[in-house]
């Protein structure tokens, strides 16, 4: 096989694939996501080292990338997407995305939902989009735009939750 580059610029010698469980999709949850959060699912997995070298719980992957991944122009929609994949129960938030003091950047770590976390000893993970119901998501955590002193000197919260139903 020849040897091709992945997205970080490694080289692989081996073909990555995910799979798409029949169950996952059959849920609820799965059919009342739109076709652009459906199709970005997979990329989430994709970035899913297996697990022998689990990093559920630390899956970074940016609105930038999503949006490539989609083959949008427009950030708004791949965040949409990254949105109802949480509300749905797909996706967790486990940290937030920052600009370090050196400006190093880190773009949010998710979970998984559907896969075990590292040193669990789980065998599966926790499948919150099971329990989704209708006019019932999770809670939806997004970053406000970068203004730090926000317009007319009010301060911006550094996190907002976002959710249609304030039982969650």
């Amino acid at each position: 096989m020849a040897k091709m580059k992945n997205p970080r610029g490694r080289k692989e010698t081996s073909e990555h694939f995910t799979k798409l469980l029949r169950n996952t999709m059959q849920t609820p949850a799965w059919r009342a996501l739109s076709p652009k959060a459906q199709a970005l699912y997979p990329w989430f997995k994709l970035e899913w080292h297996g697990p022998n070298m689990n990093n559920n719980g630390a899956i970074r992957f940016s609105v930038r990338q999503a949006a490539q991944a989609l083959g949008v122009s427009s950030n708004d929609t791949a965040a949409k997407a990254i949105h109802e994949l949480q509300a749905k129960g797909f996706l967790v938030v486990r940290e937030m995305a920052r600009l370090g003091t050196s400006g190093a950047a880190r773009s949010t770590a998710f979970e998984i939902t559907e896969l075990s976390m590292p040193h669990s000893g789980d065998a599966t993970g926790r499948k919150l989009y099971l329990e989704w119901s209708k006019h019932n998501d999770f809670p939806v955590y997004k970053m406000p735009a970068n203004n730090p002193k926000g317009r007319n000197g009010k301060q911006n919260p550094i996190l907002k939750i976002v959710t249609d139903s304030p039982n969650r």
